[in-house]
């Protein structure tokens, strides 16, 4: 038997005080079953009910935050297969005109909605919930076929990209409040690649991307469990660490090299508390289930339960052995 609940445990981690153990969670897609609310809350207790993570990241199909703004796509039914997109929104600098604030009752907003609902009803009350939401930057990003496109766009037209990013922010800021009343006990702030230095400079996040991160991660609530994932190579972590993002977790890929280390994050980073340190494209997915124990040892003396929350830089391959987070769980 546990000594504490998980919320037991990661309120003491957020106090400064070591629990029983170091807490950890990892999540992943599963492609075949994220066409419906039914199907993602399947996947994401049978997920949960397998490992016993300290908390749930709720993993949903990643365009369902565009998909009410008119993106198309083709719903895999492979486990490890990839969504095919079919249609996006933005084909030209004057489809952003289109953009306007839409109604958390939009078709699929009010899907994620019932989902969050299904999974905090049939899920332990002391298992913190957190759902997916990407910055107002990162869904403009999703609704263009090429990255670029969006980049270019913000420089030659920001009028046009900054009403559409307004329309974006007032949308998810009432689809925010409405998570925690559906159950979700906070959100994973997701950045994608737009917190990065491969796209556009730190001036230019500061001008799209900062005026509107913060008023959607405040819509979460005072007492909201917030992770901020601040996700591709050459990101912002240490500018964006500087900011209040009313987080108490932040994540990155400490193992990817033009990112900052794991052990150097957990020092220049006091509160929020680090969640990393598993290599999701190295040793997790392609070492063996007797390598796991020697890994999360590994972990364990870089920082102590206060510090650390065990657990991947992104979202894990779905293709990761069951069997080394089953050694990962275990090995806790």
């Amino acid at each position: 038997m546990s000594k504490y609940s998980h919320l037991e445990r990661l309120q003491m981690i957020f106090a400064g005080e070591k629990p029983d153990r170091h807490a950890a969670s990892f999540w992943r897609h599963f492609f075949h079953m994220e066409d419906s609310a039914e199907g993602l809350a399947e996947a994401m207790l049978y997920f949960q009910k397998k490992f016993d993570w300290d908390f749930m990241k709720i993993n949903p199909r990643a365009d369902f935050h565009v998909e009410d703004w008119g993106l198309v796509q083709e719903y895999s039914k492979k486990e490890f297969v990839k969504h095919t997109k079919t249609k996006f929104p933005i084909n030209s600098v004057n489809d952003w005109d289109k953009i306007e604030e839409l109604e958390i009752t939009a078709p699929v907003l009010s899907e994620l909605l019932s989902a969050v609902s299904m999974i905090r009803k049939k899920s332990d009350r002391e298992l913190p919930l957190l759902m997916t939401v990407f910055t107002p930057l990162a869904i403009a990003g999703r609704m263009v076929d090429d990255d670029q496109m969006l980049a270019d766009h913000l420089r030659s037209h920001p009028e046009k990209i900054k009403r559409a990013l307004e329309a974006i922010t007032r949308t998810y800021i009432k689809f925010v409040e409405e998570l925690r009343n559906a159950g979700a006990d906070g959100i994973f702030y997701a950045t994608t690649q737009w917190a990065a230095g491969n796209l556009i400079n730190w001036n230019e996040y500061k001008e799209f991307g900062l005026p509107y991160d913060l008023p959607v991660i405040e819509a979460a609530g005072e007492d909201a469990i917030n992770l901020f994932h601040v996700c591709s190579s050459n990101n912002y972590l240490k500018e964006l660490s500087n900011l209040d993002y009313r987080s108490k977790m932040i994540n990155w890929d400490s193992d990817d090299p033009t990112n900052i280390p794991l052990d150097k994050g957990i020092d220049f980073l006091d509160k929020p508390v680090v969640v990393g340190g598993c290599d999701r494209n190295g040793w997790l997915l392609k070492g063996a289930p007797h390598e796991m124990a020697y890994q999360v040892d590994r972990l364990k003396e870089m920082a102590d339960p206060t510090s650390l929350i065990i657990g991947p830089g992104c979202s894990i391959p779905p293709e990761t052995p069951m069997e080394n987070l089953a050694a990962i769980r275990e090995a806790l």
